[in-house]
């Protein structure tokens, strides 16, 4: 695989803040209320991590994992699910985390399967919101870093699995 040529878009710094604002936004919305945090695996888990540091509210974690890319830059529109939540939600409060929300169709099909289980509210918090690919009617709830296009890596976004350990996110050129 031929490297690409990475061009830095968001710096660590940055993405921190944004971090930091988005766990202070929900410490606010859910002040003294336990809220389970369910984290959309595996390009959230950096994500995710920093933004559990940053909410002061009682929470408790749970993780799913979904796939629609595969080795691709543009999702394949099917949603397979690989891991399901562990804890019950019927009548609890619950934030979907999520690295990116590009089309929607995976965020669409968790929301609606998440929906059936009866939450008492079910809200999206995302780092990274790119609007002009949307092919669903998913808002997301809590936004870190609007986008408007382009293919991005880093702090647990990956091309082909690999990536996710650069600490800034970069646009990955085109040739």
């Amino acid at each position: 695989m031929t490297s690409p040529t990475l061009k830095l878009l968001f710096p660590r710094e940055e993405i921190a803040a944004q971090v930091q604002r988005l766990g202070e936004e929900i410490s606010r919305d859910y002040q003294d209320r336990e809220v389970i945090l369910v984290c959309v695996l595996k390009g959230s888990l950096l994500f995710f991590s920093d933004l559990v540091r940053s909410i002061t509210t009682p929470l408790v974690l749970d993780f799913v994992r979904l796939a629609s890319y595969g080795s691709e830059t543009v999702s394949s529109g099917i949603v397979e699910f690989r891991l399901d939540m562990e804890l019950p939600i019927k009548g609890r409060d619950v934030v979907v985390v999520e690295d990116i929300i590009d089309s929607g169709l995976t965020l669409q099909t968790l929301y609606h399967r998440l929906m059936l289980r009866e939450p008492r509210s079910l809200r999206i918090c995302t780092l990274i919101d790119k609007k002009e690919r949307r092919r669903t009617a998913v808002e997301p709830d809590y936004v870190g870093i609007a986008l408007e296009d382009g293919f991005i890596v880093g702090y647990g976004l990956d091309l082909d699995e690999r990536y996710r350990n650069l600490p800034d996110i970069y646009q990955v050129e085109t040739a």
